[in-house]
């Protein structure tokens, strides 16, 4: 079921080396001597369901419903929690988190902390949003109407626990859940209780401070989280600053009762260095001496520039000439209210603002616009008898809607990020409308089946004008969009206990992603213009898998997936400083393997192991490429889907004091593996895999006798070989000869600008954190 891929044989020692000693820090209230574990996954049976367990954003009281996704039968679920990966070291980004779970890949942004993150390679091919999967904070949805969502705006550190889903989620999250979802939640304010300052500050200019408050009063209780983080960037022109404030606040008026409120608001003024070639990458990873064009090092990236801003001859200019960056806003405002109506069923109504603001003066062209938008979910959950037997029952009802306005100029030389003419007009509407149900049934002691159907109708309706200029003035084209979507995603699961060291579990789900009115606007060019055609992308999986706890001290967990898609969504660039376009892969196949392990093997030592196999392959695609004269047409059908590395693994392995004067002093090596992966559909060039070596010491002790309640102190040195390594890289078309009509081979590809990004270098970043 699962071909053997391809693994640089570099590689190849390491994997099984790390394989053998996986690692994570001892949780802090450990008990003396030894630690007990935190769940690895989530499928647990339905008779056995808290009804105490907290619903996000509410410290629920016994007798509530429990959330849908709080302890969801059947799925594949981790969660990643903040020991060793939040709390006891310096959190610079979400994806030095997530990549602890399985079947997760990350990816650098464009700028400041901005990761963007894929399920099981459904948005590995991506470099700028994340796609393909939902995302919560708190219960209430980040991802915008759309299927866009950003992690500029999450700050570690605010964090609790995050749940990843993984595979296709229609049926409970609706659009754009075909890879899974990601579930945060903050820390309540009676977990924090008091409040904490803290200051981090390392290499390449790096300097967070944050502070966090919360607590509970009566029928009140708030939590605060704000933070400022700037850095000079270890690459050429990549300096960056933003500012997070999040607020969780919830009201409780009556036992069956509760209100909850959400507010995030984040600013990020971030430089951005130009994505090079392969070939440049080689030379100069991290773009240094590459002030402007005339006097640029060799391996820097030029982008040229038209002279005039509209038409004709070009300049070549470097990033700091150029002065890429970006200065975006994102601000969520949301409430929910739930009340019991009984002691076995809970009803939830929640509307949240979301506006996602930007200006984005980045490569060949500059893009500003504002995407406000509105999510409203009303929901039932309730606990009852079905034939005697106990049951968990979910309906809902989900509507969003975001106003997208775009405009795009070309850049032109001057002082600072100057503009050229523009080129592009975009307003659109797109609207999501449905519905969800999903029923858990413990039909014996044993055995617990899921069933659940999600239905949801997807509207855009918008125009593009696109110019175009030349000596004898400006050409306008049109396009419009009036496209409607309707899907359908059933669900069903069954999961075995035979004991309590045991779990076993089945699945087979299906999910569904609509194009975003921004993908219906781009052209193959990488240019404003007509895109409208594209379908929905849709998958169906399969999932089996056991969950192995045979004591406290470790717990291991195995999936093995196979999923069909149809009319995959997979993004490209066309070219240096162009806009990437989408287009529909007709059918293709992922499948893999995910391993996670915990083990406390001996007092105060703890290793962690995530690993992941997946292999992508279109198995009906037929590409046509032209160039002056010649079209030709490629069948693609068998070649491996560009952008997902087929082997990635994290291990830890780290110690902590449990007992005596050093109680609390621990620390860990970790290891992160990649495997490379093709940047073309052709599968002529890959970027390289790679190997990152971490290093943290931290101290954590209870204070007594003074104001403060606890003192942690941590230092991490990241990269500890100082390998050079790639990051992001953007997939690459493949393209025609002009002269020959033969298709470019793979020195074309590795001298193509636009694709990568390099991973910072060794550095080192300290901190520490007082709770009062």
């Amino acid at each position: 079921m699962f071909p053997v891929s391809r693994v640089e044989p570099r590689l190849a020692p390491l994997l099984l080396l790390l394989a053998a000693v996986p690692a994570q820090a001892q949780t802090p209230d450990a008990p003396a001597g030894g630690v007990t574990l935190a769940e690895l996954s989530v499928t647990g049976d339905g008779s056995a369901r808290s009804t105490a367990a907290a619903a996000f954003g509410v410290s629920a009281p016994p007798g509530s419903a429990p959330s849908v996704i709080e302890n969801p039968v059947g799925q594949v679920v981790d969660s990643v929690g903040r020991a060793g990966t939040i709390a006891d070291r310096p959190a610079v980004n979400i994806g030095s988190v997530l990549v602890n779970s399985p079947g997760v890949t990350v990816r650098q942004g464009n700028g400041a902390r901005d990761v963007v993150i894929s399920i099981r390679g459904n948005n590995a091919r991506s470099t700028g949003v994340t796609k393909n999967t939902v995302v919560l904070e708190d219960g209430f949805i980040l991802t915008q109407p759309d299927g866009a969502a950003r992690f500029d705006l999450v700050d570690p550190r605010a964090y609790s626990r995050i749940d990843v889903f993984r595979g296709p989620q229609s049926a409970l999250f609706g659009n754009y859940a075909t890879g899974g979802a990601l579930a945060f939640r903050t820390r309540t304010g009676r977990e924090i209780d008091g409040y904490e300052i803290g200051t981090d500050a390392g290499s390449f200019g790096y300097l967070s401070n944050y502070f966090t408050v919360g607590g509970v009063s009566g029928p009140f209780e708030v939590s605060l989280f704000a933070s400022d983080a700037r850095a000079n960037g270890y690459q050429g022109h990549s300096s960056y600053d933003t500012q997070t404030v999040n607020l969780l606040a919830s009201y409780t008026p009556s036992p069956d009762t509760r209100l909850t409120l959400k507010v995030i608001n984040n600013e990020v003024q971030a430089n951005l260095p130009a994505r090079s070639s392969l070939d440049q990458f080689r030379i100069n990873p991290y773009q240094r001496g590459c002030g402007i064009a005339a006097t640029a090092a060799a391996g820097c990236t030029l982008t040229n520039f038209l002279g005039n801003g509209a038409f004709g001859a070009t300049v070549p200019v470097t990033a700091a000439q150029a002065d890429f960056g970006r200065n975006d806003r994102r601000t969520i405002v949301a409430a929910r209210l739930e009340h019991d109506i009984d002691a076995q069923t809970t009803w939830r109504a929640q509307v949240g603002f979301d506006e996602r603001n930007f200006d984005q003066p980045f490569y060949t062209t500059s893009s500003r616009g504002s995407y406000p938008s509105w999510n409203l979910l009303t929901d039932l959950t309730r606990r009852y008898d079905l034939m005697g037997l106990p049951a968990v029952g979910y309906v809902a009802l989900a509507y969003n809607t975001i106003d997208n306005h775009i405009t795009t100029f070309n850049r032109a030389l001057g002082t600072g990020p100057a503009l050229g003419a523009l080129i592009g007009e975009q307003a659109a509407v797109q609207s999501n409308f449905g519905g969800r149900a999903r029923n858990e049934v413990a039909l014996s002691d044993q055995w617990t089946g899921v069933i659940g159907i999600s239905a949801e109708n997807t509207r855009i309706t918008g125009r593009n004008f696109a110019y175009t200029y030349s000596a004898a003035g400006r050409r306008t084209s049109v396009a419009d969009a009036d496209r409607s979507f309707l899907n359908v995603a059933p669900e069903a699961a069954l999961v075995y206990r035979p004991s309590i060291e045991w779990a076993f579990r089945g699945r087979v789900a299906t999910g569904y992603t609509t194009p975003a009115a921004s993908n219906l606007f781009v052209t193959a060019a990488g240019l404003p213009g007509n895109n409208t055609g594209l379908r929905t992308q849709e998958n169906l999986g399969f999932d089996l898998g056991f969950d192995w706890t045979p004591s406290e001290t470790l717990r291991l967990s195995l999936t093995g997936f196979h999923e069909t898609f149809r009319n995959e969504l997979v993004s490209q660039s066309p070219g240096a400083g162009l806009q990437s376009y989408t287009f529909n892969a007709p059918a293709s196949e992922h499948r893999g393997l995910e391993v996670g392990a915990d083990w406390a093997f001996a007092p105060g030592w703890r290793g962690v192991l995530a690993y992941t196999f997946d292999d992508q392959t279109y198995t009906r695609y037929v590409e046509q490429l032209s160039a002056g004269a010649f079209s030709q047409r490629f069948d693609r059908a068998g070649k491996v889907i560009p952008g997902v590395p087929a082997h990635q693994l994290l291990a830890r392995v780290g110690y902590d004091q449990p007992t005596g004067p050093l109680a609390g002093l621990g620390g860990y090596l970790e290891a992160i593996v990649q495997d490379g992966f093709f940047l073309d559909n052709a599968n002529q060039l890959r970027a390289p895999g790679y190997t990152i070596l971490n290093a943290n010491l931290h101290y954590v002790t209870e204070l007594t006798g003074g104001y403060a309640r606890r003192f942690t102190l941590y230092v991490e040195v990241r990269n500890l070989l100082d390998t050079t390594y790639a990051a992001s890289a953007q997939n690459l078309a493949n393209s025609l000869n002009a002269a020959t009509g033969l298709q470019n081979g793979a020195a074309v590809l590795a001298a193509t600008t636009g694709s990568i990004y390099a991973g910072a270098p060794r550095n080192v970043v300290a901190g520490m954190k007082l709770a009062f």
